[in-house]
């Protein structure tokens, strides 16, 4: 490490999320600009393995700022989960004259990072790139604003023929054991309830809050369901429960699903993969690994990878009084 760094790859793994592009657009950009070769590595930890990696220029990445998934593929790759699939790609590293690693990705790619830093020494910095902003470290993850407005324009859409046809719809939406999706586009769609791991509203609860909801007049209603709630059944199961206790409600069940993951990235997710993607770079080049860039008060902040995955960030106390005081 006590070399000057004079090629630096990037490679991207586990979901896509909007605004991946943007962060590899930026860290080729800034090798550009620092005058370091910057190498793309294709299909995640499976092509550092198999060496499946390409040149890239300023020019390589011109009009993908905009564009949602991921240039360089993402895959799972169980052969880098073992002690000699890492060794290889290891190896492809030294072969191609890789001398650091920024990998865009959540808490699994992190975790096959932590590996590889432990076994070789070899110098890494993450950029945080989900849509489930479950990363420890950073007020927002790349894909996390979104992925919320993609919600929030699908529930505006649904709330319509909820109001036309008097239906209670419950929406599933991703965020895995995360409940930040689901609770600020339940706020932004003006939910009537909103179900999230982290606070088990309970299934008489929500009962009650449904039975009032009728009671005031209310002659559509929507549920935003996080997929990790725990409330202890399915949204399927939910809705049926529901049917079963007021069967007056004409119930219908949309799982949003894989399109939260699609999509032209918005601006906010384009500035904090830029920003993001220039701070993985320069980090490398001051010799610091091990870490992971992120936003924290609008600032530039760098935070240890083993804690960027070990802890978690607190939901907002404030949003969910704010969605029980706005859903009455």
């Amino acid at each position: 490490m006590n070399e000057p760094i004079k090629k630096i790859a990037v490679l991207t793994s586990g979901g896509d999320s909007p605004g991946m592009n943007a962060a590899i657009r930026a860290v080729v950009r800034a090798c550009t600009y620092y005058r370091v070769e910057c190498v793309g590595v294709y299909r995640g930890y499976q092509g550092l393995i198999e060496g499946d990696f390409e040149i890239l220029s300023a020019r390589h990445v011109s009009n993908i700022i905009n564009k949602g998934g991921t240039i360089l593929k993402s895959a799972r790759s169980n052969e880098f989960r073992t002690v000699e699939g890492r060794a290889k790609a290891y190896e492809s590293l030294k072969e191609a004259g890789i001398g650091a690693l920024v990998l865009i990705g959540g808490d699994g790619t992190f975790t096959g990072g932590i590996k590889f830093i432990e076994e070789f020494n070899f110098p890494i910095v993450g950029i945080p790139g989900t849509i489930d902003n479950d990363i420890y470290g950073t007020d927002n993850t790349i894909g996390y604003d979104t992925a919320l407005n993609t919600v929030v324009e699908a529930i505006d859409k649904i709330r319509d023929t909820a109001s036309s046809h008097n239906r209670l719809f419950f929406i599933e939406v991703m965020g895995r054991d995360a409940g930040f999706i689901a609770l600020n586009s339940g706020i932004g769609s003006g939910a009537e309830e909103i179900l999230i791991p982290e606070k088990d509203l309970g299934l008489e609860r929500l009962l009650e809050s449904l039975k009032k909801s009728k009671e005031n007049g209310k002659t559509s209603s929507i549920v935003v369901v996080s997929e990790g709630d725990k409330i202890g059944k399915s949204v399927f199961e939910l809705a049926d429960y529901i049917n079963e206790n007021f069967p007056y409600y004409d119930i219908r069940v949309s799982v949003l699903g894989h399109m939260q993951r699609g999509g032209s990235p918005s601006c906010y997710d384009r500035v904090l993969a830029s920003r993001l993607g220039v701070a993985a770079v320069e980090a490398l080049l001051d010799k610091s690994t091990g870490i992971m860039v992120g936003i924290t008060n609008n600032q530039v902040s760098k935070v240890d990878l083993k804690k960027a995955i070990k802890m978690n960030n607190d939901i907002n106390k404030e949003l969910l009084k704010v969605a029980e005081i706005t859903s009455v």
